[in-house]
């Protein structure tokens, strides 16, 4: 069973809208970027729904006031390469400040295992909460290698967000990371024998890149 309480499914018709135009097999590799991007932004929104604020002193043209700002931990955006870079990029338009990191990864074809073979992190990720983005969480192997990679460098505050998942690759996450919110778009059936999510919409990387 899914532990829902570590699950958010962001349901906004605009999200669902655009994700049934990603999941057509019609959609070419500039729409489906546009799509995947203008997603992730949305479903920024939710996820970082619980960012601390404090009040400042502002003066606008009328009088003096206080406004509130974002405080708290900075943030820090973690792709899992390759395509997470769309997700990346489209949230760091939210927030400019934002450190942006790269766990490369691919998944072994007979085994469905994670294989890591790049790190690039921001050095002080201990003290920032910590948004790991991956488009696809499928069997969940590369999203525990990425989290694991992170908190063995100190990071703490994480949270996961997919556009798709199946519900294997959530239990697999709660069950290693139990400490991680999830954040999805939508939660598929399952996996089929060649670990792609179903009805899914298929290989996201190859999709966003025109790749096979």
């Amino acid at each position: 069973m899914i532990d829902l309480d570590m699950v958010t499914v962001v349901k906004h018709p605009l999200v669902q809208h655009k994700l049934t135009l990603l999941r057509d097999e019609n959609t070419g590799v500039k729409d489906f970027r546009q799509l995947a991007a203008e997603i992730s932004t949305l479903m920024a929104y939710e996820a970082m729904r619980d960012l601390e604020l404090e009040n400042v002193t502002v003066k606008t043209p009328i009088t003096t006031s206080e406004f509130p700002v974002l405080s708290g931990k900075k943030l820090a955006l973690i792709a899992i390469l390759r395509a997470g870079l769309i997700m990346a990029d489209a949230i760091v338009q939210l927030i400019p400040a934002a450190k942006v990191g790269h766990i490369g990864l691919y998944r072994d074809p007979e085994t469905l295992k994670p294989v890591e073979y790049y790190v690039k992190l921001p050095q002080d990720i201990s003290e920032r909460r910590v948004f790991v983005l991956d488009p696809m969480l499928a069997t969940g192997g590369s999203a525990i290698d990425a989290i694991r990679t992170l908190q063995a460098r100190g990071a703490q505050n994480i949270k996961l967000m997919s556009i798709l998942a199946a519900p294997e690759g959530i239990r697999a996450v709660e069950e290693a990371c139990p400490d991680v919110d999830i954040v999805v778009a939508a939660i598929d059936s399952h996996l089929n024998d060649h670990g792609y999510i179903v009805p899914g919409l298929g290989d996201a990387g190859d999709r966003i890149y025109g790749t096979k």
